[in-house]
């Protein structure tokens, strides 16, 4: 048994049926077995503390020439185990790579070969010998010596089916790493990403590293949603940061002209292939600079990152391809709006004349009618522009945007209702956003009172907060100063054509595997009686009253009332109330419905319940994204608050089940 173990890589594996949770259980318990044999034997491998590795595999088989028959210690994982009788030979895995090792009885001596051969797929060894070429041309190690370093008590997936779920990948990234050789190679290249744009902030453009705080009282820098938490001995409630802006411009008011800081951010929003809660970001601020200059910064910053990693400018993403030599194209935000939806903001100058053109384009009325004239042109650049098929394929950077929607960027002194600022968008993705900074202390409060009413109302719960601090920071003095920050994780993606953002986070935010054990009973219960120990009180509700028009029964049977199962939901990235749900409605195609229930649950809640959905209702897009139906909630009053409860039946109801 233990021989058929030992050997799960050999080629006649590859032919082999998937192996079966008994049999891995057997065989980590005979791995169990042997690893109390050799502690028994006084062969601990876990006593062993250190081994001197004087060589690496690659360099190795570059040098092979000129290591020839040379000493060499190395130490790997066993990846590959060919046994020959009384010789073996083995793969072992450095951090560069593979190097086959061969092994025989008559050097080893009988005894230590015998528990070499008892080894197995995934123990780390430590080898000694010389260099030497095979007869079939492979360059290898003729091992005068094999320690056991660690022994593995896992079974590592084979190389023929390797570890191809994506979500054990990312879990198990460990394992990942051993396995998939390709998935090494991307998070080094991240790592050298990394290194290049900080000798390019450093060395081309003489910017300060620095670090500023992570917990803070006030989540500023950005429009997005924190992360809370407390600070028990401060007695405190903080914040995690979703931008360092704040502070770093806090440091160009000190006198340190150019600084800059890359590190992560949080934000507690949706989860998608390009949204991680957890991200980095780079942000940088240059006295005396304005928008043109972190303009040149973001070129150099992308442009000399590719060619250290791929050696081109040109970069290649899932098929498609982008040159990121500069300069990069400029586009205007009012005129992308006019290009792609025809109207033009250029001869419309009021909020009721921007209104009226937002709504004959479709867009939501009970949005419209709080927006201005400069949201309206952001909202439908978002809505209409960013969705285009290869429109904002870049690299090209957006500018013009309005001030309503740039609450920390200077207004263009040519158009006031406008800022200095630009969007960076490559693969029609925003990888930069910067700003020629607002530096006047008093517009700045006026901007942060807006931006607090609309957090205070409820309007926008991603609006800014007011930080008197900060603004008591601009009262001192900040010189001009051009300000920029970069998605650093999309800018990685697009250079190691990674297709998500797990792949190129090592530890990417995963919901527990036994996150079901600790959710709400299940539905079953929840549509029980009540028992009469439990009482509902419902002495408080308002509800709506009841229409007294009636609708003949002919138009209310053509509305068609569907059972539908939640595959998938996420929320809608900028959005504080939308989830994106993806439904299984009976049919092949699967449906999106977007829905605005996301202050009342949180997406993985829903995951596999059953709702009831309106699914003959025309195509509606929201945030860009088209919808196809309508989810049914129960909405009441409650003390002056809104209450909603989505609609959720037995999971017994079969998806596409007609209701009645």
């Amino acid at each position: 048994m233990s021989e058929e173990i030992r050997n799960q890589a050999a080629p006649e594996a590859a032919v082999e049926e998937a192996v079966s949770e008994e049999t891995l259980s057997e065989q980590r318990r005979i791995r169990r077995e042997k690893l109390k044999a050799l502690q028994e034997a006084g062969r601990d491998p876990f006593l062993n503390e250190t081994w001197n590795v004087t060589a690496h595999s690659k360099d190795i088989k570059d040098n092979f020439e000129a290591m020839e028959e040379q000493e060499v210690s190395c130490a790997g994982r066993i990846m590959a185990f060919r046994d020959m009788g009384k010789a073996c030979f083995i793969d072992i895995q450095d951090k560069q790579g593979r190097i086959q090792c061969h092994v025989k009885k008559d050097v080893l001596g009988e005894e230590e070969y015998k528990w070499f051969k008892t080894y197995d797929i995934g123990d780390i060894i430590g080898v000694e010998g010389t260099v030497f070429k095979t007869k079939r041309g492979e360059v290898s190690i003729q091992c005068s010596k094999v320690v056991l370093l660690t022994k593995s008590l896992q079974v590592l997936p084979d190389k023929w089916s390797g570890l191809k779920d994506q979500d054990t990948r990312y879990r198990q990234r460990y394992t990942d790493l051993i396995v998939n050789p390709e998935v090494r190679d991307t998070f080094i290249k991240r790592s050298r990403i990394i290194k290049e744009m900080k000798r390019v902030l450093e060395e081309d453009f003489g910017y300060l590293e620095v670090d500023t705080p992570i917990l803070t009282t006030i989540a500023g820098g950005a429009n997005a949603r924190p992360f809370n938490t407390h600070h028990n001995t401060l007695d405190l409630d903080m914040k995690m940061r979703i931008s360092n802006e704040l502070y770093l411009k806090r440091l160009i008011v000190g006198g340190l002209d150019r600084v800059y800081e890359m590190g992560k951010m949080f934000r507690n929003e949706g989860m998608d292939r390009n949204h991680n809660p957890e991200f980095t970001s780079m942000e940088c601020y240059m006295a005396y600079g304005n928008m043109e200059d972190t303009m040149e910064v973001t070129e150099q910053l992308v442009y000399k990152a590719a060619l250290a990693v791929n050696g081109t400018p040109i970069i290649t993403y899932q098929g498609k391809q982008f040159d990121v030599t500069p300069p990069w194209r400029r586009l205007n935000m009012a005129d992308a709006v006019k290009e792609i939806t025809g109207v033009d903001f250029d001869v419309i100058n009021t909020d009721e004349e921007a209104r009226a053109a937002a709504l004959e384009k479709g867009m939501d009325p009970a949005e419209v009618q709080h927006w201005t004239r400069g949201k309206i042109i952001a909202e439908m650049f978002e809505e209409f522009c960013e969705d285009v098929p290869g429109y904002l394929d870049g690299p090209v950077f957006v500018v013009g945007h309005p001030v309503e929607v740039s609450p920390l960027s200077k207004r263009d002194p040519k158009d006031p209702r406008i800022t200095r600022r630009f969007e960076g968008y490559i693969n029609g993705w925003e990888v930069c956003n910067a700003f020629s900074e607002l530096n006047d202390p008093i517009d700045q409060y006026d901007r942060f009172v807006v931006q607090q009413a609309q957090l205070d109302s409820g309007e926008d719960d991603e609006a800014h907060p007011m930080d008197m601090d900060f603004v008591n920071a601009l009262e001192v003095g900040m010189p001009p100063t051009g300000g920029l920050g970069v998605g650093i994780d999309r800018v990685i993606m697009l250079i190691c054509d990674a297709p998500s953002i797990r792949d190129i986070i090592l530890f990417p935010t995963m919901k527990p595997l036994d996150s079901d054990k600790k959710k709400a009973p299940k539905v079953e219960e929840e549509v029980e009686d009540v028992k009469a120990s439990e009482p509902i009180d419902f002495s408080k509700v308002e509800i709506e009253p009841l229409f007294s028009d009636f609708v003949d029964f002919e138009t209310f049977s053509k509305s068609d009332f569907r059972a539908v199962k939640v595959k998938s939901c996420e929320a809608v990235p900028k959005s504080a109330k939308l989830l994106k749900f993806v439904l299984d409605d009976g049919t092949e195609n699967d449906r999106i419905i977007l829905s605005g229930i996301h202050p009342y649950y949180e997406p993985e809640e829903l995951l596999g319940k059953t709702l009831v959905a309106i699914t003959n209702l025309p195509p509606r897009k929201m945030m860009g994204i088209e919808s196809n139906g309508m989810l049914l909630s129960a909405v009441h009053q409650e003390e002056g608050e809104e209450k909603l409860n989505l609609l959720m039946v037995s999971p017994r109801i079969p998806a596409g089940a007609k209701l009645y």
